[in-house]
């Protein structure tokens, strides 16, 4: 990888990106333990349900259904989500970019997308930090608009962004795979 006189060899940045996925394994993990108690009849998917609230009354509502753990819960959640976007987005980007090189080396269409997905990955944690804001706000405020609609779209471009990248590295893993495994699949006819 090198980029204005950054230079990482290949073996390195393998171990980068491993150390990176591996911390966002862990982190996920964490988040999905940490928010257990987050999970309520009005917030069934936990932080997400809040995250995706949209509304002042649906807001108020999830909040209203947890106790004061459970809000310490979501409060510590949403500092640890600082951390953890960046450890993602950094973990993704470096995927999409290794899925560009695999598409560009074996010639397959759409391997030049690896810089705008590289981007829509740090786009999607951009929009996450705009959201944690918001429920922060919303956690330690009052709950009014314009909050819940601002945490609401930033978290759907979040998982938008998040959804679109992922498909293009998964594509590049399975082309990658096909290739060690049919050397001629390598190249697509045509």
């Amino acid at each position: 990888m090198t980029q204005a006189g950054f230079h990482l060899a290949p073996s390195r940045l393998r171990i980068v990106f491993l150390a990176l996925l591996a911390d966002t394994i862990l982190l996920t993990i964490l988040l999905n333990w940490i928010g257990q108690p987050l999970i309520t009849p009005a917030a069934p998917y936990g932080i997400v349900s809040f995250e995706l609230a949209g509304s002042p009354a649906k807001a108020q509502s999830i909040l209203d259904s947890w106790d004061a753990g459970a809000r310490e819960h979501a409060a510590f959640l949403q500092g640890l989500d600082i951390l953890y976007l960046l450890v993602y987005a950094s973990t993704f980007a470096l995927a999409g970019w290794n899925a560009s090189r695999v598409l560009q080396r074996l010639g397959w269409p759409l391997r030049r997308l690896g810089k705008a997905v590289a981007l829509g990955f740090f786009g999607a944690a951009l929009c996450d930090l705009v959201e944690d804001i918001a429920l922060v706000l919303i956690l330690f405020g009052t709950v009014r608009s314009p909050l819940p609609e601002i945490a609401a779209v930033c978290a759907a471009v979040k998982f938008g962004l998040l959804f679109i990248g992922l498909v293009y590295v998964f594509y590049g893993l399975a082309v990658a795979a096909a290739n060690r495994l049919l050397p001629l699949a390598g190249k697509p006819a045509g």
